[in-house]
């Protein structure tokens, strides 16, 4: 049973940093692309970010394209996603999925998130 769980969430002041971890299990990690997503309040889930097997490539969504980088350690079974220049348009819940922009809805599997509050 694959599980997904976040952390490294809380309160940041705009223009501060943040790194989210995700801890994952019951799969083959180094054998799977991997994403975050978010969700902002009233909105769905966005995809923001991905990282494909053997950390060849990235990709993130314009937004936070610069400001973010997402990263992986496959020894471990961990993704992370490395926050700076946060906004308060980054209030959100962050969290880790299984797959890519082009597939994550597919799979279906995210874990519960971490709650990103970006605010004076």
């Amino acid at each position: 049973q694959v599980q997904l769980v976040e952390s490294g969430g809380g309160l940041v002041q705009p223009g501060g940093s943040l790194r989210l971890s995700c801890a994952a299990s019951g799969l083959t990690f180094s054998n799977v692309a991997l994403s975050w997503l978010r969700q902002s309040p009233g909105k769905g889930l966005e995809w923001i970010s991905e990282i494909l097997t053997g950390s060849a490539s990235t990709y993130s969504t314009a937004s936070v394209k610069g400001r973010f980088t997402i990263s992986r350690d496959d020894a471990k079974s961990m993704l992370y996603l490395q926050m700076s220049s946060l906004k308060a348009e980054d209030t959100a819940v962050y969290h880790c999925a299984l797959g890519s922009e082009a597939t994550w809805t597919l799979v279906g599997a995210w874990g519960q998130g971490t709650q990103v509050t970006v605010s004076t």
